[in-house]
């Protein structure tokens, strides 16, 4: 099997994810559905050649650590084709991988259907922006659009951490320095810590994976830095919950205190399966305001939902009135809107 070519095809095929699993043919994921590349049925070996290859095409990178550790994760380009992002793993002891496909053109935020509130968040000169949601929900590439806006826009020092490197930013009037997690430094805390000395402006990071981390990036939200980050979580108040509960409980009251001061808004958004085949994804935008922050500090986070739902802040949308008005315009179907909604009993009585 050329493994170039596949790519090459399953790529033009607009496909969102390539999986090489054994025990079944090779299978790629388009507008959230899996399609079968050919009726061959994967086996270990064909399965180990086909991601012995991969490696070959990412720069001969080195095997050892997949071989050692069972996991892996990078990322490389085929020349006119696309950038590719690989997990590879080890399954029943078998070689096994999935592979992103990341377009080498970042698509305009409209065609994206990323809402102006959500690339207004560019424009803040300092604080944490947080993008959750669950995995595949598009929050990297929601991230890298308002990188690259303000990359075109601000002359500033940006440093993207990310663990691999997705989308690449040519230096526009900004400075993009991208670094890539266990190839051009250790790990998420120690070029977090680095960076605060590297004169920056802007810092992406990819992932809070511990409290650790999060205290750090709460620290330089606070020392004027702009920071932006992802939580596999949905919506705002479970994200708000989610920091917090990272900390030893001696720790978490000073803790919602620093996070009401820093945090300067939270996008959540999820992928939904529309009428035509395709996805489309809803998005909750909180920005925090002086009611939300004293929500935060005084430990009353289960009330934030409601206040997002009936804010009059035109940059303020609630999940469920992003997916209603999907619905309204046709876009997604009833049940659509009823299986991915926060309160399906109250948005059902909308759904006329």
């Amino acid at each position: 099997m050329n493994v170039k070519e596949v790519l090459e095809n399953i790529t033009k095929n607009n496909a969102s994810d390539i999986f090489v699993v054994a025990g079944r043919p090779l299978t790629y994921k388009m507008n959230g559905k899996m399609h079968t590349y050919d009726d061959c049925i994967m086996k270990p070996n064909p399965c180990q050649e086909f991601i012995t290859e991969i490696y070959h095409l990412a720069d001969d990178r080195d095997m050892s650590r997949f071989e050692k550790l069972g996991d892996d994760d990078f990322s490389f380009a085929i020349a006119g084709v696309s950038r590719f992002r690989v997990s590879t793993y080890k399954q029943r002891g078998s070689y096994s991988a999935v592979i992103r496909i990341i377009q080498f053109e970042l698509p305009k935020p409209s065609e994206l259907m990323i809402p102006d509130a959500v690339m207004e968040l560019a424009n803040i000169n300092h604080g944490m922006v947080l993008v959750t949601g669950p995995a595949g929900g598009g929050k990297s590439t929601t991230l890298a659009c308002l990188i690259d806006k303000i990359n075109t826009e601000q002359e500033v020092h940006i440093i993207t951490l990310e663990d691999p490197l997705e989308h690449l930013h040519s230096h526009k009037k900004s400075i993009v320095s991208q670094r890539e997690i266990c190839t051009d430094t250790e790990n998420y805390i120690t070029a977090l810590r680095a960076s605060l000395r590297q004169s920056p402006d802007v810092i992406l990071l990819g992932e809070m994976r511990d409290y650790e981390t999060i205290n750090t990036a709460m620290t330089a939200a606070e020392t004027g830095h702009l920071i932006f980050s992802t939580l596999h979580t949905i919506g705002a108040a479970n994200t708000i919950d989610r920091i917090i509960d990272e900390f030893p409980a001696e720790q978490q009251h000073q803790v919602a205190v620093q996070l009401s001061m820093v945090l300067s808004a939270v996008v959540s958004q999820r992928l939904l399966p529309t009428v035509d085949g395709k996805m489309v994804p809803a998005f909750e935008i909180m920005v925090l305001t002086p009611a939300i922050r004293s929500l935060i500090r005084e430990g009353k986070t289960h009330q934030i939902d409601g206040m997002i739902y009936n804010s009059t802040n035109e940059n303020m949308i609630a999940m469920d009135t992003s997916i209603l008005n999907l619905y309204r315009q046709g876009v997604i179907d009833r049940q659509t809107a009823l299986d991915h909604a926060s309160n399906p009993e109250m948005l059902g009585k909308k759904l006329i």
